[in-house]
């Protein structure tokens, strides 16, 4: 008796070459447009320049975050979260309404892959001459033809890296590094790191980080429901699917099983086996198929955007559109309008001064000549403004509480400075042991930048 045989299951499924067909259409255009507008807003943002410093630079080595006419610091990190939290319920809002309209037209994966295939196609030409070239043994022309795919690859990606790190380092300092070859070890590993992972995901990965690498495609399914608009085939009016010339008598359904549909899919998938979580929603399938309509002489809109309820329902355009501001809907956008009303306020509302007391624990409340009682602390004074100011230091809280040392100082633009000063008051003038008093700091050019803060003087007993 033969041993049984042994079966071996795979967990991880070879990946297969997609060779992607090119496409135009409404939605082509559209995938362009926002293309070229966020490739613009990233690469050319670095070098707008605002008070003569870059417009947005978030400075580790200084710790100071410069966004347009705002500057921030480690403590108004809370804002750095709450846009963070914007962001993502945006992203929950849009995806709501219009299932993963971001990954098809904005995310970088898909914009950089997009990018990347034009390259390609530009090079080693269009889809069929992509895959005969793939099949050729190697051959100058190959070889060829892939180092410059591959190089014009690389060039996009270093300065993909260049530009990233140019968010963190001055843009302008790091041009001159770069051609002056001083540039720092940091620097050259973050551009080469993030070079590297646009030629890897855009170049060679490309589909496999959507279907495996990122965490939406797992779970946006929680946030769809039956009037969320998604990439869909309408299999009552196309099935039973085949090809037939367009004069001829039309028994079947509409689509006429072109496959054109599977071919423009960046992710290889057919959509007419219904929604996938590989769909990314970039509507190039709706391109070719309309496309393939018009030239059968068939209405538009065999694949579509639409809603499982409209298909099931039969929905107008203007129904559809009437059920999108439907509860779920209605809770986001009222979260994101508070919290968007929120950090709008706190924003307006913020002092771009901030001060902290701390008194000198080393010497507690000593009695000096003429048996005055004297406090020693030191003002941790920040300028976060982006001019100088000289600011006024006053005291009260406690009868006769005077400051010894000088009553301004002058900071310069986004300075920190930690300022030494001494208080006294007359003997008597307070109760013995802890007494609570508030020192202010107002800007003298401008009263408006005036701060507050509470301490502690202290009486021997």
């Amino acid at each position: 008796m033969s041993a049984p045989e042994t079966q071996v299951v795979k967990m991880y499924a070879a990946r297969e070459e997609i060779y992607p067909r090119e496409t135009s259409g409404r939605y082509a255009r559209l995938r362009w447009l926002f293309a070229w507008l966020t490739q613009l807003a990233f690469y050319g943002t670095p070098w707008l320049q605002w008070n003569d410093r870059q417009a947005l630079l978030f400075d580790l080595t200084t710790r100071k975050f410069y966004i347009f006419g705002m500057v921030l610091w480690p403590q108004d990190f809370i804002y750095l979260a709450v846009l963070l939290i914007i962001s993502a319920y945006l992203l929950f809002l849009a995806t709501a309404v219009a299932g993963r309209v971001w990954c098809g037209f904005t995310c970088p994966q898909t914009v950089y892959t997009e990018i990347f295939l034009w390259i390609e196609r530009k090079i080693e030409g269009k889809r069929s001459a992509r895959m005969l070239l793939d099949r050729q043994p190697w051959s100058a022309n190959k070889l060829g033809r892939k180092t410059a795919k591959h190089l014009a690859w690389g060039a996009v990606a270093l300065w993909t890296g260049f530009t990233f790190v140019g968010y963190f380092t001055p843009i302008r300092d790091l041009m001159v590094e770069v051609q002056t070859f001083d540039f720092g070890p940091w620097e050259w590993f973050w551009v080469l790191f993030y070079a590297f992972a646009t030629y890897g995901n855009a170049g060679w990965m490309r589909e496999q980080v959507c279907k495996y690498m990122c965490p939406y495609a797992r779970f946006q399914s929680s946030m769809f429901d039956r009037d969320t608009l998604v990439i869909t085939y309408d299999a009552k009016r196309g099935e039973p699917r085949g090809p037939r010339h367009k004069q001829a008598a039309n028994t079947g359904g509409a689509c006429i099983d072109c496959s054109l549909c599977v071919q423009v899919c960046p992710t290889g998938i057919d959509i007419r086996n219904g929604l996938q979580y590989e769909c990314i929603g970039c509507a190039a399938c709706v391109d070719a198929c309309n496309g393939v309509m018009d030239k059968i002489d068939a209405p538009r809109g065999l694949i579509r955007y639409a809603t499982e309820r409209a298909l099931d329902e039969h929905l107008t355009p203007t129904e559809i559109r009437r059920r999108t501001w439907r509860p779920r809907v209605r809770i986001y956008t009222a979260v994101l309008l508070l919290i968007v009303t929120g950090a709008s306020t706190a924003l307006y509302l913020r002092v771009p001064l901030k001060m902290d007391v701390i008194r000198d624990r080393g010497a507690m409340g000593r009695e000096v000549e003429d048996g005055m009682i004297e406090n020693v602390y030191r003002l941790q004074i920040m300028n976060t403004t982006e001019r100088a100011h000289t600011y006024r230091i006053s005291v009260a809280g406690v009868e006769s509480l005077a400051l010894v040392t000088p009553d301004t100082v002058r900071l310069d633009a986004t300075e920190t400075r930690g300022v030494p000063i001494r208080l006294r008051t007359a003997h008597g003038a307070a109760q013995p042991g802890s007494n609570r008093i508030e020192v202010a700091l107002t800007a003298v050019d401008d009263p408006a930048l005036h701060v507050n803060e509470t301490a502690v003087f202290i009486v021997p007993r």
